[in-house]
């Protein structure tokens, strides 16, 4: 039980931000695309939010490992 527990938390945590990673970037793309004088601050602004989706997909592995040896 408590491998499937495991199993959960990191395939979702990894889904998530999987997904939210593709539509940051997918987004970017279409915003610079329209407006290549705001490709700067829309890459920035990019990064950061890609920084925050990828620590959520770390958080995830950190709570497995827990679960994993306690």
């Amino acid at each position: 039980m408590k491998f499937l527990a495991i199993a959960i938390v990191i395939t979702l945590g990894t889904l998530a931000p999987a997904f939210a990673i593709g539509k940051i970037g997918s987004s970017a793309v279409d915003g610079i695309a329209r407006n290549p004088e705001a490709a700067p601050k829309i890459q920035t602004a990019m990064i950061l939010s890609l920084a925050f989706a990828e620590a959520v997909a770390i958080y995830a592995l950190v709570i497995a490992l827990i679960l994993k040896f306690v």
